[in-house]
């Protein structure tokens, strides 16, 4: 990380409120950077924050910042020289894109509380202890064994509460360190947090673009503890990286799914847009095949005797997103094919998820790299 002309203001280095970067006024390309005058205001307010940040919550308009993976994961490993507990967020919608691989490395020994954000976009119907136990399993597959699982909604401070208490139970008396990759609502739920605590609202600067967090950010608890909210670690694997900030307020949910059942004959398509595929590939009967993605994504079916011509074609245009101008450089849709024995959702991680019936034999696509997975239905 470039270290550049650092602010120090009676005796303390003053860092951005929002990002938590070091705040200079020397190199307007470099992280922290606010202007003198900016400044001056802010540490008469008691609150600093850079340039980027205040773009970033005035205008969402995003700066690219010169921050490396390796400056992510230095920062997060000094985690597992502390004595604290984790709170470990992953978005319910992208769970795999959601793990950081190699957690155990980062927190050491220190005990891991999961919490599954975005719970609100979930429909009404849906089983929540299907959802902690699917959680539970994902992340025990990755060699994390969290001590709890927790539900909560950090956009709508749904079950915040009940977090907050959870949190006090396991910590006792111990920091708290909440880690995520990038864009599964972090800096959101810590906002929440803290608005619950203190009335502030969105201290924290927060976004949809990935990467909004730059250094940890501590929050001082009631007992002289704090809550330290760490850099996201950018994960590739997600579909939030595939697309711009426009295309993603089309594919990720941000308000409570509205299933749609879909009656397919075999050898049927359906395209998302264009950055996913679902194709009933064989079976005796037509059947009905429930969808949950974003309510305003664009579904399209088609014969899959066609489907890879039709996509060929449309993609960018009819298939959006990805735009015309992402089209171009958008990852090829790999194929995931299943032999379903019980009803079960196919699940396109950071788009949605298709449930289907027992006795036929479908497949999933998703751009390359983002992950395809079955799961027991979970309604």
């Amino acid at each position: 990380m470039t270290e550049t002309n650092e602010v120090v203001f009676e005796g303390e280095v003053v860092h951005c409120i929002g990002c938590g970067a070091k705040v200079q006024t020397t190199d307007p390309k470099e992280l922290g950077y606010t202007p003198q005058s900016a400044l001056d205001k802010g540490l008469e307010r008691g609150e600093v924050y850079c340039q980027r940040c205040f773009r970033l919550r005035h205008y969402n308009e995003i700066t690219p910042v010169s921050l490396t993976d390796d400056d992510f994961l230095q920062l997060l490993s000094q985690i597992r020289d502390t004595d604290s507990l984790i709170v470990y967020v992953v978005d319910i919608f992208d769970v795999n894109g959601s793990l950081i691989p190699g957690l155990h490395r980062f927190v050491g020994d220190n005990e891991v509380l999961l919490v599954g954000n975005k719970v609100d976009i979930l429909p009404n119907s849906i089983k929540y202890n299907r959802v902690k136990d699917w959680l539970r399993q994902r992340a025990n597959a990755a060699g994390i064994r969290p001590i709890d699982v927790e539900l909560v909604s950090a956009k709508s401070n749904q079950h915040v509460d009940h977090l907050l208490e959870q949190i006090n139970k396991y910590r006792q008396g111990k920091d708290v360190y909440v880690v995520g990759v990038t864009n599964v609502g972090k800096s959101t739920l810590i906002n929440s947090i803290i608005k619950q605590s203190t009335g502030i609202a969105e201290l924290i600067t927060t976004s949809r673009f990935p990467g909004t967090t730059l250094d940890k950010i501590e929050i001082p608890l009631d007992d002289g503890q704090k809550m330290v909210d760490t850099p996201g670690i950018i994960q590739p694997e997600q579909m939030a990286h595939l697309l711009t900030g426009k295309e993603l307020n089309l594919v990720t949910p941000s308000k409570t799914i509205k299933p749609k059942t879909y009656q397919l004959n075999p050898e049927q398509t359906l395209f998302f847009g264009g950055v996913g595929r679902f194709d009933y590939v064989a079976g005796d009967k037509k059947h009905g095949f429930t969808v949950y993605v974003d309510n305003n994504l664009f579904v399209h079916r088609t014969k899959l005797a066609n489907a890879d011509d039709f996509y060929a074609k449309h993609v960018g245009e009819m298939l959006t997103p990805p735009t015309t101008d992402n089209a171009a450089s958008f990852p090829k849709l790999v194929r995931h094919e299943f032999k379903i024995n019980q009803k079960s959702d196919i699940v396109l991680e950071g788009l949605g998820w298709i449930t289907v019936p027992a006795g036929v034999t479908v497949a999933g696509y998703a751009p390359s790299g983002v992950a395809v997975l079955i799961r027991p239905a979970m309604l």
